[in-house]
């Protein structure tokens, strides 16, 4: 007796209307009847714009297809970087990606000094290669060239000499 007040009592009566019934909800989760092909996000010049940065450098890259030119602050590649480890650490998107020579990258970059330019360089140009093909995310993100490095200079503290060096501790 006590069950089957329970089973009665079991929650809130909803009372319908005559003729009502009960509709499957429309699923927004109906998939194309053809996959849509991948089109880049190009500009209007055949483009593809990132950003990338490092330490206090910010480099605002263009990719396009092309025969492999890198222009730097209006300069080429290697009139503005004097480090042949600058030269390789741009270039290294291209090597993991086999893709050396396929691509004219045009860049402006600004603060920080030449290695921090150069690792926005490399960053900007790993984010447009991902966006130009995002099948080759799978070749850039183990090499780590997709990662943000976020490795600042730390500030220099009040009462010590630098960031870290203390004075020498005197015990008498």
């Amino acid at each position: 007796m006590l069950l089957a007040r329970l089973c009665l009592s079991s929650g809130p009566r909803i009372i319908r209307p005559a003729g009502f019934t009960m509709r499957p909800m429309s699923s927004n989760l109906a998939t194309p009847d053809a996959p849509v092909p991948f089109t880049p996000d190009v500009d209007s010049q055949g483009r593809i714009y990132s950003t990338g940065r490092r330490k206090t450098a910010s480099a605002r890259v263009w990719v396009m297809p092309g025969e492999g030119r890198v222009t730097v602050n209006s300069k080429s590649m290697l009139d503005y970087f004097h480090r042949d480890f600058h030269l390789e650490e741009i270039a290294k998107p291209f090597q993991v990606t086999q893709t050396l020579g396929k691509f004219d990258v045009w860049c402006t970059v600004k603060g920080g000094g030449e290695s921090g330019q150069a690792g926005a360089i490399r960053l900007g140009i790993s984010r447009s290669l991902e966006k130009f093909e995002p099948s080759l995310r799978k070749l850039l993100k183990p090499a780590g060239l997709l990662t943000r490095d976020a490795r600042k200079v730390e500030r220099k503290k009040a009462g010590q000499p630098k960031a870290r060096k203390k004075r020498q501790w005197v015990k008498r």
